[in-house]
């Protein structure tokens, strides 16, 4: 390599060593991942605000309970994660009334199955996100390691060593990192975000099922 084009990164990638473009195409595939889970959390979150936002609206507005769960129940598989807590709820009151049992408490833990299932769906890749940002890192410097040691270790059998002979192998074994960095900067980055954003839905969807519990212990008064 005596040219600067030779140090291009098309070329710094077609000459690494097989163990580099191993750890280079990992990374590719990580990176990849990563985005395909962050476009697939952005809508996934987004609707999930967006229903909750139309759920708490028509809740609020003085529609009748029993209006409420009947479009629930049609609309299950369509509805929000709220509305699923509500509907879980609402059917369990009703079931209680029938019975002598506990009607709140029937009814919180009702709503609790519901809203467990519901937060796991909404946290679903995100653990995926933490750790492809917390080891695409290591995995690129496993990388740059080896290309350096390779690098010198073809430079052992030189007799005259200078830096623009060390300087291509540097530079190949250097491409694992940055790639690493570019897979691990937006997964954290993502998670961050989109950890934060589940956290503001769980919460809302808890501070309704209180006020919901509210109302139906004022009414079974």
């Amino acid at each position: 390599m005596n040219s600067v084009s030779d140090l291009s990164l098309l070329t710094l990638v077609a000459q690494a060593s097989p163990v580099v473009k191993i750890v280079l195409a990992i990374l590719v595939f990580l990176s990849l991942l990563s985005w395909t889970v962050i476009f697939r959390k952005a809508i996934m979150i987004a609707r999930a605000a967006r229903q909750t936002d139309e759920f708490e609206t028509r809740f609020w507005s003085g529609t009748e309970l029993t209006k409420l769960l009947e479009t629930a129940n049609r609309n299950r598989e369509t509805s929000g994660s709220e509305e699923r807590v509500f509907a879980a709820g609402m059917n369990e009151y009703i079931k209680q009334q029938r019975s002598s049992g506990d009607v709140i408490n029937g009814v919180s833990r009702a709503m609790r199955a519901v809203f467990t299932r519901e937060l796991d769906h909404l946290e679903s890749g995100l653990p995926l996100l933490a750790s492809i940002g917390s080891t695409s890192p290591y995995i690129g410097l496993f990388g740059t390691v080896w290309g350096i040691m390779n690098a010198f270790t073809g430079l052992s059998t030189l007799d005259n060593v200078s830096l623009a002979v060390v300087a291509p192998g540097i530079a190949e074994a250097l491409v694992a990192t940055a790639i690493g960095l570019f897979a691990a900067i937006p997964a954290v980055a993502a998670y961050n975000y989109f950890n934060n954003r589940v956290g503001r839905l769980s919460n809302r969807m808890d501070g309704f099922s209180e006020e919901f519990l509210n109302i139906l212990e004022r009414q079974t008064r």
